[in-house]
């Protein structure tokens, strides 16, 4: 079962199954501000032992309840700086709040998504968890990177982005929100695309391993990511 019940969270999945990425190592979530004590115990147990935050310092509200002690954050910001010309465009276009942006940071801000590679390699023994603010769109480009890495087709990849409209529908309706999916599907359509279109493309310029070793990913790390992540291959499948 890929959907973990940490309470306070409504949002939480592990990525493991799809592809050939590990059960336990990459778990997906909003941000886990609202867990209760019970919640960070469940992420505790689960061997949750490293917070990739992906959003910008001091971005959101503060947790409610403290952390585990021993659990290492790290902060790799996804979104450009709010003062550059990307975010300025983007802010305008979709509120960087559609896959619109994605092929466009690929592209001028690769290295983000490398950063946030290379924390997880980094990270210390156990899973890893990487959030944004509501799991969606940072989470979800990071996710997308992770998952072609391990080799899921673009069909899974897709359907998991997806899923976090339906899971964040709850909190998306208590802010008074109109349909996300909905909403989101009227921005790209009005761009002449689809969300699984423009998905697609996204996963399209995600070659991997070359993306990230094109980017500034050093071999051994890419070799230490992979044995973090991937069930490891049978004798005689070595990657290409």
């Amino acid at each position: 079962m890929r959907d973990l019940q940490w309470d306070g969270c409504i949002n939480a999945r592990d990525l493991g199954g799809l592809g050939s990425m590990r059960t336990g190592a990459i778990v997906r979530m909003e941000a886990p501000t609202r867990l209760s004590a019970d919640g960070w115990e469940a992420a505790w147990a689960y061997g949750i032992r490293t917070i990739v935050d992906l959003r910008h310092v001091n971005e959101g509200p503060p947790d409610q309840v403290p952390r585990p002690a021993g659990l290492t954050v790290v902060q790799v910001p996804q979104d450009p700086a709010t003062d550059t010309p990307f975010y300025k465009h983007w802010s305008q276009l979709d509120s960087l709040s559609s896959p619109l942006y994605f092929p466009a940071l690929l592209t001028e801000y690769p290295e983000v998504i490398v950063a946030a590679a290379r924390a997880i390699t980094n990270a210390p023994p156990g899973g890893v968890v990487i959030h944004c603010a509501s799991g969606k769109d940072r989470t979800g480009l990071l996710s997308l990177a992770l998952l072609a890495l391990a080799g899921t087709e673009p069909e899974v990849i897709i359907a998991d982005y997806l899923l976090t409209y339906e899971r964040m529908k709850p909190r998306f309706d208590e802010l008074g929100l109109r349909d996300q999916l909905t909403a989101v599907t009227d921005i790209v359509i009005a761009h002449g695309t689809t969300v699984e279109a423009s998905l697609a493309s996204t996963i399209e310029m995600l070659a991997m391993p070359a993306f990230l070793l094109s980017n500034g990913l050093r071999k051994e790390e890419l070799n230490a990511l992979r044995a973090r992540l991937l069930v490891p291959l049978h004798d005689g499948e070595g990657p290409a």
